[in-house]
């Protein structure tokens, strides 16, 4: 599904009360991937945005369990029956907004990550690129919502509520190591003036067209792979115009003694 094939000049939109915004605008992202990945990237400029339901968390998009006890309270004055329907219609309606939210993680780290290396790139044929996140910003769409995710503890932390983003710029505090900051896409299914709530998405995700050369700064190799590969990597890089550094990641060098 290609929801902005053309150029958008217009930057992602930050300023929104879901969405928490770095101290330092060009702080550091980083996007670590497989080589088939890394292809696709190039070949297409089209950055990936994955259905939200698609992740291996399952509690992507979802409240917390304090959540459920103090509605009561956070819902004070309304009858025990509209608080159950307001219960009921918004879990239901939580699930299904899962299929039509899009997203594209990004690590946000001064440094390259060892841990991010293990994790993304299952194989040495791997690549890291870099970029700051303002040039994140600036080379997406305006229908794109950026900012840094909120870790919070699902047992005992309200997550709040009120907007369909909350539940995407939240997660639990046993993914604090990602560093996580997230582009957002919700691109709900309307029928006339209504959204047709319940309707299946046939896509896995968004494919959103970025300017590469003005997002990616430098293309780092994994440690692991062996010479030819980053010379592959090279050379695949100049014929489809990248114009950013590529060079091998010395995270494993030999040390100093």
């Amino acid at each position: 599904m290609a929801l902005a094939n053309e150029r958008n000049s217009m930057p992602a939109t930050t300023e929104h009360p879901c969405f928490s915004q770095p101290v330092n605008e060009h702080a550091r992202l980083w996007k670590y991937m497989d080589f088939t990945k890394f292809v696709s990237l190039i070949s297409s400029s089209n950055l990936f945005f994955c259905r939200a339901d698609l992740f291996k968390d399952p509690f992507e998009g979802s409240y917390s369990k304090a959540n459920v006890v103090l509605r009561p309270q956070a819902y004070q004055g309304l009858s025990p029956e509209h608080i159950d329907k307001i219960i009921s219609n918004g879990a239901t309606f939580s699930k299904w907004i899962r299929e039509w939210t899009y997203i594209s993680c990004w690590h946000a780290n001064e440094f390259e990550s060892a841990a991010m290396w293990d994790l993304y790139a299952k194989t040495d044929e791997a690549v890291a690129i870099e970029t700051k996140y303002s040039s994140l910003k600036n080379v997406l769409p305006d229908n794109s919502f950026l900012g840094l995710v909120k870790y919070i503890d699902y047992e005992k932390d309200w997550l709040p509520e009120g907007n369909t983003f909350y539940p995407f710029t939240h997660k639990r505090k046993s993914f604090e190591h990602e560093k996580e900051a997230r582009a957002i896409i919700q691109d709900l299914p309307i029928e006339g003036e209504r959204i047709e709530v319940g309707k299946n998405n046939v896509s896995s995700g968004a494919n959103i067209g970025v300017d590469l050369n003005a997002l990616v700064e430098v293309v780092h190799v994994s440690p692991t792979a062996p010479a030819w590969f980053a010379e592959l990597v090279s050379s695949v890089a100049k014929k489809y115009s990248i114009s950013a550094d590529v060079k091998q990641s010395s995270l494993y060098s030999q040390p100093v003694f």
